[in-house]
């Protein structure tokens, strides 16, 4: 292990972006890709879920591979399968075989799961969190730009454009790891079988993991509560818009983005425990602007987004400073786990918020964003003690 210096540390930062990005590029070209197969929209939604399965799939199977085996030839070796799964994406002649490139594309491209860790691990203590800001800052812009550049592309040229010119990008980042990437020992020696038993060890053994956990699955429930209903709620009165601002609102999503590299500075110097408390009490307050009494203008919606992102950001990059630094023997198992229940929090805001539109609206809505927040504070307030 060479350290962490800052070029290294801006290449993982602007990588997770970059990586990340294939994920999102599908969703503003779905239209795009529904005509060119003949095919509905419905169908071709098909196409972002698979992605989404594959990157379930490879958080949970392919992260932990990182604590038993060299994470530089890990990650080095996962790149050509990325560009591969890209030009299939470009090239493929039917509807099913891009649903099948899709998939392989979300397995391979949890490369920023494994960012996050490495630099936690390279970092020296008093700059591991502010490190593990910047590789989320780096990714949280990933996913926001991918829709815009995908969209632009999309439009101009054509969806199957899209994906080369992200096969184009991976390659030459690619060749710049090649040249930056420092390499890290494996913490795990023993079959791929034992490794994956020891996520149920930390699981179970770890109440801070578990806690963690807790959190992030809320605030991350609370966070898709909101945008996945935010483009029927501006639909409506008194907004009478439509998904071209919804879309807009997503540029306020760049200063969300920004919140862990700002935040990660000062983290380590703040107690935490009083950090969580007013964050969810934040995320309480945030849900009150954006649909308690009163909260009837764009004014109250904009702080509001601003203020949730600030939050749960906030709940997300001291979870992970946390289970890393309680387990660098293990920051990529701890990892996935926590990203497990991160995604299974996300999916349940998701459902939940989209019952709770279909039968009271943003009101219902609202309850569903505030109930996960209180949830948050609730498990945090009875188990913070006990989580040592």
């Amino acid at each position: 292990m060479t350290g962490l210096n800052r070029r290294t540390l801006w290449v993982m930062t602007i990588g997770a972006g970059l990586v990340v990005a294939n994920n999102y590029y599908n969703q503003p070209l779905l239209g795009l890709i529904a005509r060119d197969f003949g095919t509905s929209e419905a169908a071709a939604g098909a196409v972002a879920m698979a992605t989404q399965v594959g990157y379930a799939a490879g958080l949970f199977f392919l992260v932990p591979l990182a604590d038993k085996f060299y994470r530089r030839r890990l990650i080095l070796g996962i790149f050509p399968f990325i560009i591969a799964s890209l030009l299939l994406a470009a090239f493929s002649h039917s509807l099913p075989w891009l649903v099948i490139a899709s998939f392989f594309l979300g397995l391979t491209c949890v490369i920023p799961q494994l960012f996050v860790p490495l630099a936690a691990t390279l970092a020296i203590p008093e700059e591991k969190s502010k490190s593990i800001g910047m590789v989320m800052s780096g990714l949280l812009i990933g996913i926001l730009a991918s829709r815009i550049v995908s969209g632009l592309v999309g439009e101009h040229l054509g969806w199957r454009h899209m994906f080369f010119l992200g096969a184009v990008i991976m390659l030459v980042f690619w060749m710049l790891l090649v040249k930056t990437l420092p390499e890290v020992k494996p913490s795990f020696r023993g079959s791929y079988g034992a490794l994956m038993r020891s996520l149920m060890h930390y699981l179970k053994h770890d109440s801070a993991l578990r806690l963690a956990s807790w959190r992030g699955a809320c605030s991350f429930g609370a966070f898709t509560a909101f945008w996945t209903t935010l483009v029927f709620h501006l639909e409506g009165p008194p907004f009478h818009a439509g998904s071209s601002v919804a879309g807009a609102f997503g540029i306020l999503g760049i200063a969300g983005a920004l919140i862990p590299a700002i935040l990660g500075k000062v983290i380590d110097r703040v107690d935490r425990n009083q950090l969580f408390v007013a964050s969810a009490a934040l995320a309480l307050f945030s849900w009150w602007l954006i649909g308690g009494p009163g909260a009837t203008g764009y004014i109250a919606l904009i702080a509001g987004v601003l203020l949730i992102d600030l939050a749960l950001q906030a709940v997300h990059l001291i979870n992970q400073s946390i289970i890393f630094s309680k387990h660098p023997e293990a920051t990529n198992r701890v990892n996935t786990i926590y990203m497990t229940s991160y995604f299974i929090g996300g999916s349940l805001g998701t459902v939940m918020a989209s019952i709770a539109w279909e039968h009271f609206q943003w009101t219902g809505v609202t309850l569903v964003g505030a109930g996960f927040a209180l949830l948050m504070l609730a498990g945090h307030l009875l188990f913070y003690r006990h989580a040592v």
